[in-house]
């Protein structure tokens, strides 16, 4: 089983024989992935097919809605909360990323970055939403509800007063190039962070 490359970098920031939740988890690869480290977690997720998927490769998974929180979970009870291209999807993001940091020790997050040149390039020339790699929907069938940039992320992450341990921002080929190190926003088509 290969992971994405966003995965990889998540799995080389985890260190062995933590006590993950993974958050929008889909099919449990990470989770799979993680077991052999001697990780141990849940996952969560909403989606009937991986919550299957899970259940068949002896994933431990939840079935919950993340707009309805954590409440299943006492604070700081998880080493790492991990939330990988889902934040974008819930309806209160900021609720969740308060969920998170009460639940979890430490948290990593990833997201797509609506500020790479590209999306401000589209839209400024043809007047619609871009639709890309990162941002594969139409704006009407995409369950992307709240896009942000790493400026807005970073802003939200200081006005909370928590801690970036750990950035990554790469491209769709999960790369970090020069231009991104230079200009991460302008960039960066996909940001991780590692917060606490």
């Amino acid at each position: 089983m290969t992971l994405r490359p966003d995965q990889q970098i998540i799995d080389s920031w985890i260190p062995d024989k933590a006590r993950i939740l993974d958050l929008g988890c889909g099919d449990g690869q990470l989770l799979t992935a993680l077991q052999k480290r001697h990780i141990t977690g849940y996952g969560i997720d909403n989606d009937n097919g991986y919550i299957a998927q899970c259940l068949a490769t002896g994933v431990d998974v939840i079935q919950a809605d993340l707009d309805q929180g954590l409440s299943q979970f006492q604070d700081k009870s998880i080493d790492i909360v991990i939330l990988s291209q889902t934040l974008q999807a819930v309806k209160k993001p900021s609720l969740l990323l308060d969920e998170i940091m009460r639940v979890g020790k430490q948290a990593i997050i990833g997201f797509p970055n609506f500020g790479y040149w590209q999306c401000r390039l589209h839209l400024s020339l043809y007047g619609k939403m871009p639709v890309s790699t990162n941002l594969p929907a139409a704006w009407f069938d995409t369950p992307n509800i709240h896009l942000c940039t790493i400026k807005d992320f970073e802003q939200l992450c200081q006005q909370k007063q928590l801690t970036i341990l750990k950035r990554s921002v790469v491209n769709h080929a999960h790369q970090d190039t020069l231009p991104i190190r230079l200009a991460a926003n302008f960039f960066g088509e996909i940001a991780l962070y590692h917060l606490q």
